[in-house]
C-alpha cells in the first residue's frame, strides 16, 4: 500500500524540495503551510508520517504535535532552525519520534522517514512469532501495535511502542542508553542521555502503576523487572 507523508513547512522552497524527494521514493505527499491547515489535512486524510515544522504561521509545531498525539501515534519528525537541545528533548516530551535541525541533507531526512515507516508498519504483514508479550499485567500486541495495562488500552508513540517492547524482550537485563539509542533510531544520533530520559519519562507517566517495572540501573542504563 503506498504510504502517505505530510509535510507541514511554511518555507516554499524547502517544502518542495523534500516533496521531489519523497515522490520519486513513490510516496503521496500531501503539503500544508502553517499549523491549522496540518490539522485539517491530518484528520481529512490517512496519513502515515508526519514531517513537521516547529516555526510555523498560525499555530506552531509544538502546539500541532500535541493536538495529533491527543488520537494518534502516527510518526513525526520535527524540523528546528534552532540547534538547541531543550528544543528537542521538548518535542521527544510533546511526542516527536525523530528530529532533524536545519540546514538538513533531504536525503538523510528520507533515510529517517523510511526507516520509522518500515520500522512502525512493516510489521503489520508479516507473521509473528508471538501475538503477544505479557509481563506483569502489560500486554504487548504485535500485530496492532497496541499495549494494554490491566486489560486497558494506552496510547504510546511509535518511539515508545519500540522501546517498551525491546525492554519487555529483554526482561531483567540491563539495557544502557546506547543500545537503546542503537536499536530505535538506527544511525548516529546527535544528543545526548536526556533524549532517551525523556522517553522513558513519558512511557512511565502513561504505564500508570505499572511504571515501577522499569528501573533505572545508575550509570547503566535501564532494565525490565516485570514477571509473566
Amino acid at each position: 500500500m503506498q504510504k502517505t507523508i505530510l509535510i507541514v513547512e511554511d518555507e516554499d522552497i524547502l517544502r518542495e524540495i523534500v516533496k521531489d524527494y519523497l515522490l520519486n521514493e513513490g510516496y503521496e505527499v500531501i503539503e500544508a503551510v502553517n499549523g491549522k491547515e496540518a490539522l485539517f489535512k491530518f484528520e481529512a486524510n490517512e496519513v502515515h508520517l508526519v514531517i513537521l515544522d516547529i516555526m510555523l504561521p498560525e499555530l506552531d509545531g509544538w502546539s500541532v504535535c500535541r493536538r495529533i498525539r491527543k488520537t494518534s501515534n502516527v510518526p513525526i519528525i520535527m524540523l528546528t532552525a534552532r540547534a538547541d537541545e531543550d528544543d528537542t528533548l521538548l518535542g521527544f516530551e510533546l511526542g516527536a519520534d525523530d528530529y532533524v535541525t536545519k540546514p538538513y541533507n533531504p536525503a538523510i531526512l528520507l533515510a529517517r522517514a523510511k526507516r520509522l515507516m518500515e520500522s512502525r508498519y512493516s510489521s503489520i504483514n508479516e507473521p509473528a512469532r508471538e501475538e503477544t508479550l505479557t509481563l506483569s499485567g502489560i500486554r504487548i500486541h504485535f500485530r496492532s501495535r497496541t499495549v494494554t495495562v490491566n486489560g486497558k488500552e494506552i496510547n504510546l508513540t511509535h518511539t515508545e511502542f519500540e522501546i517498551l517492547t525491546y525492554l519487555m524482550q529483554n526482561q531483567k537485563i540491563i539495557i544502557t542508553r546506547e543500545q537503546l539509542i542503537t536499536k530505535i533510531w538506527g544511525y548516529e544520533f546527535v544528543g545526548d542521555d536526556r533524549t532517551v530520559n525523556s522517553h522513558i519519562r513519558n512511557l512511565r507517566h502513561k504505564l500508570g502503576d505499572k511504571a515501577s517495572c522499569i528501573t533505572t540501573v545508575v550509570r547503566s542504563g535501564y532494565k525490565f523487572e516485570g514477571n509473566i
